[in-house]
């Protein structure tokens, strides 16, 4: 039962910009679940659920694990907008930025679901990335510097 549910809850928030609990609530009732506040509460919980901002100001539920299109969007502009160049040395990826992007296009790098990043150190116009091994530096590369012009 709690896996159906997290399954109809992880297809209306995608379906629906599900702004609350209630409103969660209201439509896992419609699809036929006799849910409480506090078992969607615990469900968001468990499915790491997380509300977004969207372009027209408001908030909606997303899944982390499931970034949306238009975040997915975002990260990219950001990216782009900040991106200056990039090398490795070794298994470190080296990002130039704009003046004053680095956190930012780091930020958008952690949720680009860059999977061979292990983890960043972002300056003003420089981030380090640690990469797990010198293939994926590469490889990581000249993704990014695909991205970048296109």
């Amino acid at each position: 039962m709690k896996a159906t549910r997290h399954a109809m809850i992880l297809e209306l928030i995608q379906k629906y910009e599900i702004e609350t609990q209630e409103e969660l609530s209201d439509y896992l009732r419609k699809e036929g679940y006799q849910v409480t506040q506090a078992t969607v509460s615990r469900d968001i919980r468990e499915l790491k659920l997380t509300k977004v901002a969207q372009e027209n100001g408001k908030q909606r539920y997303a899944s982390l694990s499931e970034p949306t299109t238009d975040l997915n969007a975002k990260y990219v502009r950001v990216f782009k907008e900040g991106f200056r160049s990039a090398d490795t040395a070794q298994n470190i990826l080296v990002v130039k930025t704009v003046s004053g992007m680095a956190m930012a296009v780091a930020a958008a790098l952690d949720n680009m679901q860059c999977d061979e990043i292990v983890g960043s150190i972002a300056g003003d116009d420089t981030i380090m990335c640690a990469v797990r091994t010198s293939a994926d530096a590469q490889n990581l590369l000249v993704r990014l510097r695909k991205m970048a012009s296109e």
